[in-house]
This record gives C-alpha cells, structure tokens and sequence, in this order.
C-alpha cells in the first residue's frame, strides 16, 4: 500500500480566513487523483487535540503511511484543521508575549467557531451539504460544541478518547496557573506517551524510530518556538478542564446530537478513563445509531501505535455503513 501511496494522492495545503480579521486557519487536504468530486459520505473533516496540530497527529507517516493517508486511500476527501494558535493556523499575537501576559488562548468555543469556518470551507468546496467530522481527545470537546449547534451539517461523528466529565483530577491539569499559552518539550512527551503501558511493551507499541520521525515533524510545526525541540500551544484547553469537565458542566450536550456517533478508546489510555467513555457513551441517546470501540494494548496516542489498525478499520468501517 504505501509503495504508490505517495503516487496515488493528491497533498495540499489551504490557508482560509476565520471569523476573526487577521487569524487564518490551515486545512491539510489528502485524496486520491483517481477519484472524482467528494460527497457527504465521503468528505471528512479531522480535529485534533489539546497540545499537537494536526499534521502531528494525523499525518506523520510512520512505516510509509499517515492516519490521514489510510483514509484518503479508502477513498475520503480527507481535511483537517488547526485551529488558531496550533500548527499552520495564525497564533493570536499574545503567543509572542510570556504566557502568563494574557488570558488562556484558544478554548474549545473559539476552536469550535473555527471549526465552523473550515466545514463551512470545504462544504462550499466541494458543493455538499454535509460532512462527518473525526475528532481526538480535546477536539472532542470542540467537535460536540459544533454537532450540538450545527448538526444539520454533522454526516457522522467520530471521537476517538474525547475528554468528558471526570470525578478525579485529569492528567493535563497539573494545576499549574491558567496562562495564555503553554511550551511542549517534545522528546519528553515519550515518558508521558507510554505511562500505563507495561515496560516489555514499550517497543512493541512504539516501535523503533516512530517517536523520533513523530517528534521532527510535530517541533516543524512551530518553527517560531523559542527553545529547539519545543512547540507553543494555547493554554484554553486547560482552563476548559478546569471550568467545565472535572467541575460537572459539560460544554456540549450529547443527547442534542442525532448523527450516527462512533466512540474509539484504548485500554491504556492515562488521560480519557474507560468510565468517562462508559458515561459520555450512555448520553448519545438521540443518535441516529451510536458504538464504541475499545481496543486493547493501546494508549491515547492509539492513532500513532502499533495497533492502529484497529482504530483505522473500525473508523472506516463505520465511516462507509450506513448513516441511519
């Protein structure tokens, strides 16, 4: 597959307006050459989480193929978005300034207004009325603030390990003061990526060279950072745990949501509990048809592991079934 993969499909890279003067955002597109104008079935809109824009967490291409590539081969016009502050999109100006100058940047109701601006994008783009939208982790969090509100161009719905409500202190929160923006140490992000896992499964899951080939692309993603082997990232995703997930008030409301729902999770996962799943699973009550998948030997980071396939497949699968 990954031999003509690179052939076969057509990489791009948009730079649309927001709904803010001066703030652009960056949509990576991948599809295949051989494949005509996209449906709502078909197009696909990614969002990804808290810390990492999602060229880093979509699109690195461990042992020849990218998550994005996977679905772009089984025939998706596959988009994905950085909303403002992360990856390509424009960082508000206060990113230049320490982060404790400004109040925390970018929470999930301004990523979900972003999210509107690119679906609204790529809906005129490709002259359709609906899309499905897969989101990980805190882009779960902005993906259900936009299905809630825009659900009448939701296709199908896709969260893989979505922060919910939790009832004990969440592992992004160390309790470290709300700041404009936070600075990622890259390569340490290994230790906190494989906690939980047993250590005789370390390279197993994260087989040899996959972190670092991660880990160059996600640092290019910030080339302005001020320390080598660093990105920025906004700080509004704390500040939404803080206010809203381990404080009992959700930020959507899943029962509002009627689209076709898929649930992903891991069972090693250290910053999404299976009880939080077990919780937001019951809630989708009104979707047009809703599942989880859990899936063994694998971490938040499911998506980037060695046990990818399971997730792709079980994504793909329920991205080509049927939508009610």
């Amino acid at each position: 597959m990954n031999d003509n993969t690179n052939d076969l499909l057509l990489r791009e890279t948009y730079l649309i307006d927001s709904d803010t003067a001066d703030i652009q955002l960056q949509l990576l597109r991948r599809r295949r050459r051989d494949i005509g104008r996209a449906s709502s079935s078909t197009t696909l809109m990614l969002i990804h989480g808290a810390t990492f824009p999602s060229e880093s967490l979509f699109d690195v291409p461990v042992d020849g193929i990218s998550f994005m590539n996977v679905l772009a081969m089984a025939g998706f016009d596959v988009w994905a978005v950085d909303a403002r502050g992360y990856g390509g999109s424009t960082r508000p100006t206060e990113m230049a300034a320490p982060p404790d100058a400004a109040a925390p940047l970018t929470p999930a109701r301004v990523a979900a207004r972003d999210l509107a601006s690119a679906v609204e994008y790529v809906l005129a783009e490709n002259g359709i009325e609906r899309l499905s939208v897969v989101a990980m982790s805190w882009g779960g969090s902005v993906a259900g603030i936009y299905a809630e509100r825009h659900g009448k161009y939701i296709e199908k719905l896709v969260l893989v390990a979505p922060l919910w409500l939790s009832s004990r202190p969440l592992r992004i929160d160390t309790g470290q003061p709300l700041a404009a923006w936070r600075l990622i140490h890259v390569d340490a992000f290994r230790e906190a990526w494989l906690a939980g896992v047993p250590a005789d499964q370390h390279e197993g899951l994260l087989p040899p060279g996959w972190f670092e080939q991660w880990a160059t692309v996600t640092t290019s993603t910030d080339p302005d950072a001020a320390e080598p082997g660093t990105i920025r990232a906004p700080g509004g995703a704390i500040q939404d745990v803080r206010e809203h997930w381990l404080a009992n008030r959700p930020l959507y409301d899943p029962g509002a949501i009627t689209a076709p729902v898929l649930l992903v999770h891991a069972e090693w996962d250290q910053d999404v509990r299976v009880d939080m799943m077990q919780d937001l699973f019951k809630r989708f009550d009104n979707a047009a048809h809703r599942r989880w998948i859990e899936i063994g030997g694998g971490t938040h980071m499911i998506l980037m592991e060695s046990g990818r396939w399971q997730a792709f497949d079980a994504i793909i699968n329920f991205l080509k079934g049927p939508s009610h």
